[in-house]
């Protein structure tokens, strides 16, 4: 493997630059490829694009950015996106600089932004495992890398660019459809990581890493894709009415526990309204989870208050309801006597004080 130092002007660089989701994003006549598959989408924001044209033109030196040669001829960025990206967008006319598009500049000024030479470490020769291994080696700078991003550069292929058409892109199929189910941002591949750990769930599979080796030749990405609309058909069919609350949830994990159970969705929503005006619930959000599987921590009841355990404690002189046994109050908890599963209350005549001991026995019951 052959690592070159070469200066090459903005003006080559931004030639032929396009961008756009049929043809891809490439510049330099064509031959330079800005995003190969496993590069992350465009993260910076309009401040630090102008941070890079600013200083570009005080002539100020930028990092060293890194291209990889392929054996046809062609690039591919390994270290620099955000800068090149930034570049480009200039030039081409998407964002101006102190209120100045790049077209509204003097003639010098263009030619002098066009002439300024980039430091750009070249690599011909070597097999895709040292280029990668390279990547990881340089790509230090500017944002980090999510998890997500660095399984992208060990796995990329065929099936990682058809799975980031769907899952990583601004406008992908995943953010238009179903954006208010997800959290995260789908060009910080956390809609592909989503949609990653829940078919690993489904597969009984360890680790995300293991599902994309197994996957990372194939031609399309058509299992997950499909896997995942049917997620969000059962979501929406199951709970037609959509409440914020139901952003972020473990859709995933839930659909493959119970997408073959027969529910009623009518029901389910009485039970809805009927939990959401609950008092004693904590956390809205678990009303759902909690309606699947009736585990009530997804609902994160209220708990007494110190002020509560101590006068109850002080009631019973320190006697466990259950044992009979003496106690100081550090060793006893407090426990609803009429559950919240039975219409009890999180209220002081509700409350009694039982040893840690007879308190777990209570719970496992």
């Amino acid at each position: 493997m052959e690592i070159k130092m070469h200066e090459i002007p903005i003006r080559e660089v931004v030639k032929n630059y396009v961008d756009n989701a049929e043809e891809g994003c490439y510049g330099y006549g064509g031959k330079l490829n800005i995003r190969p598959a496993y590069q992350r989408e465009f993260v910076y924001k309009l401040n630090q694009r102008r941070a890079v044209i600013e200083s570009i033109q005080k002539n100020f030196p930028l990092n060293v950015m890194y291209w990889v040669q392929n054996d046809d001829g062609t690039f591919e960025l390994l270290d620099g996106q955000q800068r090149t990206l930034s570049i480009c967008q200039y030039v081409h006319g998407d964002y101006s600089v102190n209120k100045m598009y790049f077209k509204n500049l003097l003639p010098e000024e263009k030619n002098s932004l066009l002439d300024y030479k980039l430091m750009i470490y070249i690599c011909s020769g070597g097999t895709d495992r040292e280029k990668l291994n390279w990547f990881e080696i340089v790509n230090i700078a500017g944002v980090e890398l999510t998890k997500q991003e660095n399984r992208n550069i060990v796995y990329t292929g065929a099936w990682l660019t058809a799975a980031k058409k769907f899952f990583s892109k601004k406008d992908c199929a995943a953010h238009k459809n179903y954006k208010d189910y997800l959290k995260g941002s789908p060009i910080r591949q956390d809609y592909l990581e989503t949609a990653l750990k829940w078919i690993v769930d489904r597969e009984n599979l360890k680790e995300i890493e293991e599902y994309m080796a197994r996957h990372q030749h194939d031609t399309h990405c058509n299992e997950l894709w499909i896997y995942f609309q049917n997620i969000f058909s059962w979501v929406q069919t199951t709970f037609p009415k959509y409440r914020r609350e139901m952003k972020g949830l473990p859709w995933g994990l839930m659909f493959n526990r119970h997408g073959g159970k027969f529910l009623d969705a009518d029901e389910l929503e009485r039970k809805i309204v009927a939990l959401m005006e609950d008092d004693e619930i904590k956390r809205n959000a678990g009303i759902y989870e909690y309606l699947l599987d009736g585990d009530e921590k997804h609902l994160n009841l209220r708990k007494f208050p110190a002020k509560i355990k101590r006068a109850v404690y002080e009631r019973q002189k320190g006697i466990c309801a259950k044992c009979g046994g003496h106690f100081d109050l550090k060793q006893m908890e407090a426990d609803h006597i009429t559950p919240w599963s039975k219409g009890g209350k999180t209220e002081i005549g509700n409350c009694q004080m039982l040893c840690k001991n007879c308190n777990r026995r209570k719970s496992d019951k």
